[in-house]
């Protein structure tokens, strides 16, 4: 198997066969990174024969698949500590190489080490065409809005810094507390990893915005709040959510008028961080309280749709509904086609890195719970789908915090503060 060598860090190479892996070996490679999503043609081993060929070979083995045009920062830096944790030189294969290699230059760029400029001559030095690179740097120079995602891996949820470079101001968006079910344990580890960020980058945060009370974490609304003095805020009907778990946490005492926020979002409101305009969609389905912020030319969608490999999110909480997330899914693929979605959650399918941007265009083609399918339809799969899932394990832990904007209960006359967690309920 021929690969083109870049430097003694890494080589690029087409699609190998089985005995490729061995040959890499042979060449003295410690590890395949394998830039291909598989079935994009018959014949592809995919994913699962490339690991186990690697194996067979001594090789370590990663999947960062990406198509070329729906390359996204996640990818260039799981492509990137893919390269750190080798053991010695990589090799990174997608089809003919090209995708492999634009992973590496735009990692180069991004981290300063090479120009934008020099991207398509350092292509075509080693034999590759790297205008879909460029492309890539261009539109991200004209991006209003800087996103900055923070993956947490116990829960699998992506929280966000969005800022306007303009003006160095921000939002947090669903941000999370750390708490550990096995021994009750909370913590802030995740959410001062946000504010080290807005730290060393000199931003001002201007709002705490949460996309609806989740279900599967803790949120740190609250604690950011107390740290940073902005205001937070969630959509409206987090009222209506309010109530329905009022009743099944038996919790008369709970005001379910949403004062623990700052301010109540209604469908199409507006704000402003710097120079950047928000607005709000109403975006129930998954909760009756979700909704959407579109800032600049990003929306963060949460649980509406996943990354196109992903899916759409389940519908099956109290308050749920197949039908109005069709239709809200709707709402957000009207939106732009270059719209960046910014998702909540990514289980990883396949155990590929974690992605969580997405775009309107790559939605409508490649998402198989929304492709070619009517409301009908979405409804059936959705209803099928969510049949087959467990209950989050966080869930009747969470709700009784989130529903509170993120505080914990009060402490008790020993000083400890308690969940309370109904059985049977639902």
């Amino acid at each position: 198997m021929t690969s083109v060598r870049v430097n003694e860090l890494i080589s690029v190479a087409e699609q190998p066969d089985a005995a490729g892996f061995a040959a890499f070996a042979a060449d003295g490679f410690a590890a395949v990174i394998n830039a291909r999503p598989d079935g994009e043609e018959p014949g592809q081993p995919g994913n699962t024969a490339e690991k186990a060929s690697a194996a067979t070979a001594g090789l370590a083995y990663s999947f960062v698949p990406v198509k070329g045009t729906e390359i996204t920062e996640a990818d260039i830096r799981a492509f990137q500590a893919a390269m750190a944790e080798a053991k010695g030189p990589v090799v990174a294969h997608c089809k003919s190489g090209t995708r492999a290699l634009t992973l590496y230059a735009l990692g180069e760029v991004l981290d300063g080490r090479m120009k934008p400029g020099d991207v398509e001559a350092f292509g075509q030095n080693l034999g590759f065409d790297l205008a879909g690179a460029r492309r890539f740097l261009e539109k991200r120079a004209g991006q209003a809005a800087h996103v900055k995602a923070f993956f947490e891996p116990r829960t699998c949820s992506v929280q966000y810094v969005v800022s306007d470079p303009a003006t160095k101001r921000c939002a947090i968006i669903d941000p999370v507390l750390d708490f550990d079910e096995m021994s009750g344990a909370t913590g802030t580890a995740n959410a001062d990893a946000i504010l080290a960020h807005i730290k060393s980058e000199g931003l001002t945060v201007e709002w705490i915005l949460d996309t609806h009370p989740h279900a599967d974490h803790f949120s740190a609304a609250h604690y950011l709040h107390e740290k940073t003095g902005a205001p937070t805020a969630i959509g409206a009907h987090v009222t209506d959510v309010q109530t329905l778990w009022k009743e099944i946490y038996n919790w008369p005492a709970l005001k379910a008028d949403g004062s623990q926020w700052d301010q109540l979002f209604a469908d199409g409101d507006t704000f402003e961080i710097g120079a950047l305009k928000a607005r709000v969609m109403f975006s129930p389905g998954h909760t009756l309280a979700s909704v959407t912020y579109v800032i600049g030319d990003a929306a963060f969608v949460h649980d509406t749709v996943f990354t196109p490999d992903s899916g759409t999110a389940r519908t099956d909480f109290p308050g749920g509904s197949a039908s109005a997330l069709w239709h809200s899914i709707q709402a957000i693929l009207l939106l732009p086609e270059e719209t960046r979605l910014f998702s909540g959650h990514d289980y990883q399918p396949g155990g590929r890195h974690p992605r969580w941007e997405s775009t309107v265009t790559a939605q409508k083609s490649a998402n198989p719970h929304i492709a070619g399918i009517d409301e009908a339809g979405f409804v059936a799969l959705r209803q099928a789908r969510d049949r087959t899932l467990p209950k989050p394990k966080l869930m009747l832990h969470a709700l009784q915090v989130n529903i509170r904007g993120g505080r914990l209960p009060e402490p008790e006359e020993n000083g400890r503060r308690y969940l309370k967690i109904p059985l049977d309920a639902l």
